[in-house]
């Protein structure tokens, strides 16, 4: 396993962003840019991708140990900087905001009520299941005919 894949696997584990990732290492004063940071999870056919050096990752691991949990001035719990990962992974409803002049997501086509209006579409009839085992007769090897 390659620093590559253990750098990609966390990411996916703590659900982490590039500019999450950004954050994490300037925590170390390891500067990276997230372009840099975006060439270690390239395939490793892609004509950018680059090998995730040892000391990158180190700083990544020290750097996220600070991010989790925090100081010792200022100490945090990791599942609530976990949780808030998860909530920012989320996406975003549509909704309208006060102030904004956006307009509210709407589809084009009301699916539920086309569906009865589509000649095409017709609801399957529930039938009742004939069980197999009913039409089979066992003779167990024996002969009747004879």
């Amino acid at each position: 396993m390659t620093n590559n894949d253990i750098f990609k696997k966390l990411r996916v584990a703590l659900m982490l962003r590039d500019d999450q990732i950004e954050e994490i290492l300037t925590l170390v004063d390891f500067r990276m840019s997230k372009g840099e940071i975006g060439n270690f999870f390239r395939s490793e056919d892609h004509p950018k991708y680059m090998e995730c050096g040892d000391q990158v990752l180190r700083n990544f691991l020290n750097g996220l140990v600070i991010h989790l949990r925090g100081t010792k001035e200022n100490p945090k719990i990791p599942m609530d900087v976990i949780a808030i990962h998860k909530t920012e992974a989320r996406p975003k409803e549509f909704t309208k905001s006060e102030g904004n002049n956006t307009k509210d997501f709407k589809p084009k086509t009301d699916f539920k009520k086309k569906q009865g209006t589509n000649p095409k579409f017709v609801p399957k009839k529930q039938t009742k299941k004939i069980e197999i085992v009913e039409k089979v007769q066992y003779k167990n090897g024996k002969n009747t005919k004879g």
